[in-house]
């Protein structure tokens, strides 16, 4: 059900108006300010609970273009919102509440409390990784822990390591590993997988990829300081075994963080925002996606930097246009 943004206007003693509010502060939310501002569209970004996304909880950055020697993902982050503000983009610490896309001037609800008004919006909210929930897992999250075989899979070069995950995802990120790591231990927690027959015939024919079915993860082992194994078991056996392996990868999907924009936003079944062919153009006029919140492929942070990039582009010549239609 629609919810129009009523009650928190009438409050409120002054609605904001801006020509160009982001909604996010990762690669793309960040490189979309930088852009924007730079169009004299003197954007306004509200951070979200996360400030700087998901790259916030990345130890390393080593695949970044322009960062030669590695940097970590809060200090790239901040690097992106000193660029941003240097350009004039207001960098405001909220969470978008609520939206209300009826109109052609578009309005969001801050933290239950503030309304703003735009002619144009970016949302660049980014998507959160599964987890399995333990304890372990996030005491070593950074540390030999990680969501992310691309981007982390470098670190593990020449050592044994473990990955869980049945989809197509999981099985790509294996044979990615396996190019890099002596072995790979994949976990199954079905006696068969998700994936697609292409990607298992990939695992099932790379040598170094050792597959456990019907194995769940009960604990992640370490030193107090990094990952040295995995204690497993058989949910049919109920055998218990330890793994030794300097690296943990979690393969189990990404949510995308669209909540927000459900009955607003056209959404695929997973919950990724559409967006127009070549563009970054929702169903909705003025509203644009860009990032991870649309890019169930990628999820990079340098491709994610792109859209944003392409997100502002787009934002400048829809203003532009409405001007030139207003000045007739």
């Amino acid at each position: 059900m629609i919810e129009k943004i009523e009650e928190v206007e009438k409050d409120a003693q002054e609605v904001e108006h801006v020509k160009c509010l982001i909604i996010g502060s990762g690669p793309a939310g960040y490189t979309a300010a930088i852009y924007a501002a730079r169009a004299d569209l003197k954007p306004v970004l509200y951070t979200g609970i996360i400030i700087g996304g998901q790259l916030t909880t990345t130890n390393d950055v080593e695949n970044y273009p322009g960062y030669p020697e590695g940097i970590t993902g809060p200090l790239m982050m901040e690097d992106f919102r000193k660029q941003a503000e240097r350009f004039g983009a207001q960098i405001r610490f909220g969470h978008v509440s609520k939206v209300d896309f009826t109109g052609p001037v578009h309005k969001v609800e801050v933290d239950g409390v503030t309304v703003i008004t735009a002619d144009t919006i970016i949302i660049a909210t980014g998507a959160s990784a599964k987890w399995l929930g333990l304890e372990s897992e996030q005491k070593y999250n950074g540390f030999g822990v990680s969501a992310c075989a691309v981007c982390d899979g470098f670190f593990f070069r020449g050592q044994e390591v473990a990955i869980v995950g049945a989809g197509d995802t999981a099985a790509e990120e294996a044979t990615y590993l396996a190019k890099l790591c002596k072995k790979v231990h994949m976990f199954v927690r079905r006696d068969e997988f998700r994936a697609s027959k292409v990607m298992q015939h990939r695992v099932l024919n790379t040598p170094n990829i050792e597959i456990y079915y019907n194995t769940e993860t009960k604990e992640i082992l370490g030193d107090g300081l990094n990952v040295t194994g995995v204690r497993v078991v058989n949910n049919q056996t109920l055998k218990e075994s330890a793994v030794d392996v300097t690296g943990f990868f979690v393969a189990i999907g990404h949510q995308p963080n669209t909540e927000l924009f459900v009955d607003w936003l056209d959404m695929e079944s997973t919950g990724y925002l559409i967006t127009k062919d070549n563009s970054t153009q929702t169903n909705i006029e003025g509203v644009f996606a860009c990032g991870d919140v649309q890019d169930h492929v990628f999820r990079q942070a340098v491709t994610a930097a792109g859209t944003g990039c392409m997100a502002a582009l787009e934002a400048e010549r829809y203003i532009t246009a409405k001007e030139h239609v207003m000045a007739e």
